[in-house]
């Protein structure tokens, strides 16, 4: 130590205490690292499972607390129980990433490489202290994460997509495809799902928007959620789908499960990616197709894209009414295009206008989400499709979000408008016997609760 300091002497005052931090980062590493696999060695590793976690984590503490004693350094009380803490993530869970995980209000984990670490909180990014040792150390926690739900990482199969116990969607890729180490991105949810209560607080909607897509779902109008990355899709699909009634059975289809839904009456199929071997894929396509062999009321698929927007169109035109499905797009033109793309796929030579003509019988309304400036996720606009003019699908939009300006501290102020369209599937609601407002679709601002709008 005494040699140490006397290297800093010689060095201004910035360089020594950088140097001296990382001197003491290296130290606090190792007695880490040193008690971590002492208690690997006393461990009984095969008694511990989801049951018991919580009492194994309280009976080892003591024994951490007595290793950590005989390593004869000196530490405070603060820096022994941060010390434990963090072995016993290490141990249980998922190392540096474990502190993260526990606060609520963080939504993304993007981690760059061991040391770069980001987060968005709020809607916005910031950088964060928490690292990992090393590359090795990285990969061990990215290893523990795919390997959970029966997927491995490594330079045959560099990447790879994964989920949380809590639903959180994960993406890996690792060398040689990345360049600067391996790269984790989590996306949180399913921590503390956000409610439609949640939405009409932060103003994402408004009582109007639910009050007509309440209507829309129970009347079993077929539905697209399109937006771009982080707009809040998946989110919105949830909540919708809580509007079906339990009587009815639902089968979901995704590519990594996430959505939760309450009905009783529930079926969850998951696309599974190649073996090391490349045999063994099961595509969303091929798992629509099965579905409709299952006597669905209803088929939600998280999100299309590929040649199963065919199927799901054709599911859609054919007695699967009150679909529910998500696209990435910024549009709601964009989305119609994308899904005609998608169709295109599928391997058949079908003409364009034969596709739109599926498009625009098979969806009945599109719902727009998109992230703004500020970070607020909202849904920005509600339009139906009224069929084609020519070779053009026509839409109408019948509720939209109205941006005016920005104010000084970077919120965006805008209002939710009814355009006055009164929808064509109004007749498909009236039908099924509900009852919604006459002045519900009369041009007027609608004010919003909660959050600035």
């Amino acid at each position: 130590m005494r040699t140490m300091m006397n290297q800093f002497e010689s060095m201004d005052i910035d360089a020594a205490e950088s140097k001296l931090e990382e001197y003491k980062d290296k130290k606090y590493n190792k007695i880490k690292s040193d008690v971590h696999h002492q208690l690997i060695e006393v461990m009984n590793l095969g008694e511990i499972n989801e049951n018991n976690i919580d009492q194994v984590k309280e009976e080892v503490k003591p024994v951490i607390n007595e290793l950590l004693s005989d390593q004869n350094v000196p530490l405070s009380g603060a820096e022994r129980m941060q010390l434990i803490d963090e072995i016993i993530n290490e141990v249980f869970g998922l190392g540096p990433l474990e502190t993260l995980l526990k606060d609520e209000k963080i939504s993304d984990i993007l981690v760059n490489n061991f040391k770069d670490i980001y987060i968005e909180k709020y809607g916005k990014l910031q950088k964060v202290n928490t690292r990992f040792r090393d590359d090795k150390h990285l990969m061990q926690v990215i290893d523990r994460i795919v390997s959970r739900v029966g997927r491995r990482v490594d330079e045959n199969t560099p990447m790879v997509d994964a989920r949380l116990k809590d639903g959180s969607r994960v993406n890996a890729i690792v060398p040689p495809l990345s360049l600067n180490g391996p790269s984790l991105s989590i996306r949180r949810f399913g921590v503390n799902p956000i409610t439609l209560s949640d939405l009409l607080r932060y103003g994402s909607v408004t009582e109007e928007f639910i009050l007509f897509l309440r209507a829309a779902v129970a009347a079993k109008l077929n539905v697209l959620i399109s937006g771009g990355t982080g707009s809040g899709k998946t989110t919105l699909l949830n909540i919708m789908s809580s509007f079906i009634s339990p009587d009815e059975r639902i089968v979901t289809i995704e590519d990594s499960a996430e959505l939760i839904l309450q009905q009783p009456h529930w079926v969850r199929l998951e696309t599974r990616p190649p073996n090391i071997e490349g045999k063994g894929q099961v595509t969303q396509r091929e798992l629509v197709f099965n579905a409709l062999r299952m006597r669905p009321d209803r088929i939600i698929v998280g999100e299309v894209r590929g040649g199963e927007a065919l199927d799901m169109l054709q599911a859609m035109n054919t007695g699967h009414e009150g679909s529910l499905t998500t696209v990435h797009a910024n549009t709601p033109r964009d989305s119609l295009s994308r899904i005609e793309m998608m169709v295109s796929m599928c391997g058949m030579d079908l003409p364009v206008k034969v596709i739109r003509q599926q498009v625009a019988s098979a969806i009945h309304l599109i719902i727009q989400t998109a992230r703004l400036i500020d970070g607020r996720r909202r849904l920005i606009s509600i339009s139906e499709i009224v069929g084609m003019e020519g070779d053009i699908i026509t839409i109408n939009e019948i509720f939209k979000f109205q941006r005016r300006t920005v104010d000084s501290a970077g919120n965006v102020i805008g209002e939710y408008i009814a355009t006055g369209v009164r929808p064509k599937c109004m007749e498909k609601i009236d039908a099924a016997g509900i009852e919604l407002p006459i002045d519900l679709f009369e041009p007027h601002e609608i004010e919003v609760q909660g959050a600035v709008a």
